[in-house]
């Protein structure tokens, strides 16, 4: 089931591709193959999913693998609307409203983070570089860069929040731990927009 969408919005989206691929004349091992990923994984997005389908940079890779481009995928779901910016913002929410810790002020450009660390793996890997857009609060599993009263700034996946707590996934004791950061020690957490591989 796709998170962050509608479903009929994922499944739109994911049929478009698999016209884009059969178009191409490709199967999902071929398109897979092509992205670096399973067949299965290539499926998923065709069926609506995985959430990533949204995310500009996904869209790039997946259209480029089947030598299309992110313009013909929007082109092929029927919106009228413009495809998203091949080095765009990615996908918005206005997020829940809270009082005490919020979102870094909005600056111009992306900043981008190093993880020094394999506290994210397999997410993320010791040198990957994150791009982050500060001001954009993450959706739950979505990176995020936490900046903390103590002036250290954490690499995490974004899982939740109440009024006192951040819930996110990664940090020293693994991928699959969570970690619980108070509100006060906090200045600020904003979303990561793109993993740059090297």
């Amino acid at each position: 089931m796709a998170r962050f969408e509608s479903d009929e919005e994922a499944r739109a989206l994911g049929e478009a591709l698999a016209r884009l691929r059969r178009d191409q004349g490709l199967s999902q091992a071929e398109a897979g193959a092509r992205a670096g990923m399973t067949s299965q994984a290539w499926g998923l997005y065709e069926a609506g999913k995985r959430p990533g389908l949204f995310r500009p940079d996904i869209q790039r890779r997946l259209t480029e693998a089947i030598g299309a481009t992110v313009e013909a995928l929007v082109l092929q779901t029927g919106v009228a609307s413009p495809a998203p910016p091949l080095v765009g913002t990615g996908v918005s929410s206005s997020g829940r409203a809270f009082s005490g810790v919020q979102p870094a002020a909005r600056t111009a450009g992306r900043h981008q983070f190093q993880v020094s660390n394999d506290d994210l793996w397999p997410w993320a890997a010791s040198g990957v570089v994150l791009e982050y857009e500060p001001g954009r609060w993450p959706r739950r599993d979505q990176g995020c860069i936490v900046e903390m009263r103590d002036g250290r700034r954490l690499a995490r996946l974004y899982h939740g929040a109440d009024e006192t707590t951040l819930y996110l996934r990664g940090g020293p004791d693994g991928f699959g731990s969570e970690e619980r950061v108070r509100r006060e020690e906090m200045l600020s957490i904003s979303a990561v927009i793109a993993r740059l591989d090297a």
